[in-house]
């Protein structure tokens, strides 16, 4: 294989693909829109997947102002590059979130989604200030870790169209490291900020329990030696366990 040579300016040689060095709306576009508090545009992804597990948890409690429409945002047709999905999220990324029990308050970003609905109901965000703040230590992390996972690891594992030794075990050993830092943790403790239950747990879950399960990259799990992350097992089939996580997988396969 040659090697590649740098350019000294780099330029776009496939502009017709749904990756593109442009940001901004390509199309006229009008998403649906229902009667709920909440509006949620996602896809069964592991981002898409957090806001839905929050809602279906805050149901599962009776707060029926956590109620909301779900639409699916196809980002293989390029959905998210619409005009009325992009006035959402300029970064065309799901999911986001219409909260008009706000005048119509956008959030967009997984993680700010989550924090933006759990403040607002008080509910999963730690019983102690000690917790509340490993919450956000944890939430802040899996935002700022969950690149080198998707973006580097899957890319390279699963949809590169080579197979690079290089990058492949580049972010295989950042991978491994972070389920090693994870499993540390999850000796000490029940659940990631403590011994109660937050949206750090569904952020990380959502990311690295469905990877231990082989359902974001499939091989992935074997691959990486899933199993012998004993804590971090204990507390993925804790967390999947939850009624509402289950609901909330359910539901967000549904077409």
């Amino acid at each position: 294989m040659a090697q590649y040579t740098l350019p000294k300016v780099w330029k776009n040689t496939q502009p017709q693909g749904l990756n593109s060095d442009t940001a901004g709306s390509r199309f006229e576009q009008t998403l649906p829109k229902g009667d709920k508090p909440y509006q949620l545009y996602t896809l069964s992804t592991p981002n898409g997947i957090k806001p839905i597990i929050l809602l279906e948890e805050l149901l599962a409690l009776g707060i029926t102002d956590a109620q909301y429409n779900m639409y699916k945002i196809n980002i293989m047709k390029g959905e998210q590059f619409g005009s009325d999905f992009v006035a959402l999220n300029p970064n065309s990324k799901i999911p986001a979130l219409l909260d008009q029990a706000q005048g119509g308050l956008r959030i967009f970003e997984s993680a700010h989604i989550l924090w933006h609905i759990a403040k607002k109901h008080q509910a999963f965000l730690g019983e102690t200030p000690q917790e509340q703040s490993e919450v956000l230590n944890w939430l802040f992390w899996q935002t700022g870790a969950a690149p080198f996972l998707g973006g580097g690891f899957g890319h390279f594992f699963k949809y590169a169209p080579e197979k690079l030794e290089y990058p492949i075990n580049r972010y295989t050993m950042e991978t491994k490291r972070q389920l090693d830092l994870l499993d540390q943790l999850l000796a000490k403790r029940t659940y990631i900020a403590g011994e109660h239950y937050t949206i750090a747990d569904i952020a990380i879950w959502s990311w690295y329990g469905r990877l231990l399960d082989d359902k974001v990259y499939p091989g992935a799990a074997q691959f990486l030696d899933g199993q012998s992350y004993h804590h971090l097992h204990r507390w993925n089939e804790l967390i999947k366990q939850r009624p509402a996580v289950q609901k909330a997988l359910e539901k967000s396969y549904d077409d």
